[in-house]
């Protein structure tokens, strides 16, 4: 799968010239390797310039501060999962639609095993927990996502009851999934489990409501 493309998100100017957008994608490599090693608070502009291997000049150049190149950092981890269930979705032989929540979790759970400063960044909330929206929710905007695709694939109902179930799941999802890599480095396989299993009985009572 291709790196996604960098929004204009917190940028303070969209790279266009190849050369520039290799370098506004170091700055962000560099800054999910720094969160894995000294968290948030840790982080600097002057570390990330560094890590980057660019000037210090460079990263305001695209940046304000260090919130920004972590937001742009999540909006890309967004896109990339995003993408993830865009192609997964469509693809699969579901016998309901909340199978499809399967496999949003599963690669919720890939983001945590593969992705450079995902387990500690997650989709914002160490910063914010609106960060990747002014106005929701990080998980809510997830949820809002994997409701537009099951209703576009699946003809799962489109109905304010729905969007609500699948804001609950994901919560839930998430809060088990954290749980899961607190206890274990690779995700915690029983608790991992039950966040499928918790998720999937609650979307099933949700259908037959």
């Amino acid at each position: 799968m291709s790196t996604p493309a960098v929004s204009a998100g917190p940028l303070r100017r969209v790279p266009v010239q190849g050369r520039s957008v290799a370098r506004v994608q170091r700055m962000l490599d560099a800054c999910a390797e720094l969160i894995d090693e000294v968290g948030y608070d840790g982080l600097s502009t002057t570390l990330l310039a560094e890590r980057a291997g660019v000037a210090i000049g460079s990263v305001y150049q695209f940046f304000p501060d260090k919130r920004a190149i972590v937001q742009a950092l999540t909006l890309r981890n967004v896109e990339a999962y995003l993408e993830r269930l865009a192609e997964r979705i469509p693809a699969g032989e579901l016998a309901h639609w909340w199978d499809g929540v399967d496999g949003a979790i599963e690669e919720y759970i890939e983001l945590h095993r593969s992705v450079p400063g995902f387990r500690t960044l997650h989709f914002g909330d160490v910063v914010d927990v609106h960060l990747i929206d002014a106005e929701r929710d990080n998980n809510a905007v997830i949820a809002d996502h994997l409701a537009d695709l099951l209703i576009r694939f699946h003809n799962a109902p489109d109905s304010r009851e729905l969007r609500f179930a699948l804001t609950v799941s994901v919560e839930a999802a998430d809060a088990l999934i954290k749980l899961a890599f607190r206890r274990h480095p690779d995700g915690d396989a029983a608790v991992l489990a039950e966040s499928k299993r918790l998720v999937r009985g609650y979307l099933q009572t949700f259908a037959l409501a």
